[in-house]
């Protein structure tokens, strides 16, 4: 399908910017793409309560947002571990991505949402640091689950985070013999390069402006700020296309259509269903990379929340 009528519609507030890396180094193209993406009459769900806890990790404190619904006194609830997104660049707490998704799932399955605010790789970081910070957060909550009323853990992220939530849940298999109830990969980034698109996608990309490109080489040096000198081999915790994938929990992956990034995600489904993964895919219509900062006035967008808030309802129980 074209784009969703409403982005199509402001396709023009980008006139004039090349490609999203002059848009970077660009104040003025920064605020065309702020504008874009602003959708000042959007607000989140209410009926939230949040907690703002530093929990110890390995490199240092991890900032953590614990979400609860009102009546979270209630025993039962499934828990989710939730990361942003953000090129391993940036992102934070307060993003759409990271606040207002943990909102809605809070107000969409009763969930305890913890969103994790792991160190970026900036100024010097690298691999495994920000992993290290996932690892530690989610063993936090493993052994917290009591007194934030779990009943069930599950884990992902979006884009960077997707990439991290995966990693971590590899690791964990392989170090504590433990694996989420569900993994949750939104516009994921599972390789060390872009696999070739498929036809379907290659078509959707050439629909597209520049600007709204995340080609391979933005995709390159992600992945090298990321990994920094392990760039040329790296580790299969670091990009999860190259681990051994089996015993990895039931999985929901969520691709854009319009996304250079749905190559990375449909070739690890097709990975994680050829080792016998129960892994279901999706494609979401319409949509750029990072609809989930969107507002849920967009009928894709609440789709694919209302598909993560059922796995997470499916594992909740009572007392």
């Amino acid at each position: 399908m074209p784009f969703h009528s409403e982005i199509a519609s402001r396709l023009v507030l980008l006139d004039g910017i090349p490609s999203i890396a002059e848009a970077l180094s660009s104040p003025a193209m920064l605020r065309q793409l702020e504008a874009f993406d602003a959708y000042p009459g959007a607000v989140p769900p209410t009926g939230v309560i949040t907690q703002e806890r530093s929990i110890p990790g390995p490199h240092g404190p991890i900032p953590v947002r614990i979400y609860f619904p009102e009546g979270w006194a209630l025993q039962g609830r499934p828990g989710f571990i939730w990361m942003h997104g953000g090129a391993f660049r940036f992102g934070d707490l307060d993003m759409k991505e990271a606040d207002w998704t943990a909102r809605e799932l809070v107000h969409r399955a009763g969930a305890v949402v913890v969103s994790v605010d792991y160190r970026l790789a900036v100024e010097g970081i690298t691999f495994p640091v920000p992993l290290d910070d996932v690892v530690a957060a989610i063993r936090w909550v493993r052994e917290n689950s009591e007194d934030l009323v779990m009943s069930s853990i599950s884990v992902g992220g979006a884009s960077a985070g997707a990439n991290l939530a995966a990693g971590a849940a590899l690791r964990l298999r392989d170090e504590d013999n433990w694996a989420p109830e569900h993994l949750i990969l939104v516009y994921p980034s599972m390789h060390a390069d872009l696999p070739a698109p498929s036809k379907s996608l290659e078509l959707a990309l050439a629909q597209m402006l520049p600007v709204l490109r995340l080609p391979p080489e933005m995709f390159r040096s992600m992945r090298e700020n990321y990994l920094g000198a392990l760039s040329s081999n790296p580790p299969g915790y670091s990009m999860p296309a190259l681990a051994n994938v089996d015993g990895l929990p039931p999985t929901l992956v969520l691709n854009a259509e319009y996304d250079d990034f749905r190559a990375s995600g449909e070739a690890f489904t097709a990975t994680l269903a050829a080792a016998g993964v129960d892994v279901e895919q999706a494609l979401v219509r319409g949509m750029l990379h990072g609809f989930l900062n969107l507002p849920t006035s967009f009928e894709p967008v609440d789709d694919a929340l209302e598909r993560i808030a059922e796995r997470l309802r499916a594992t909740r129980t009572t007392s």
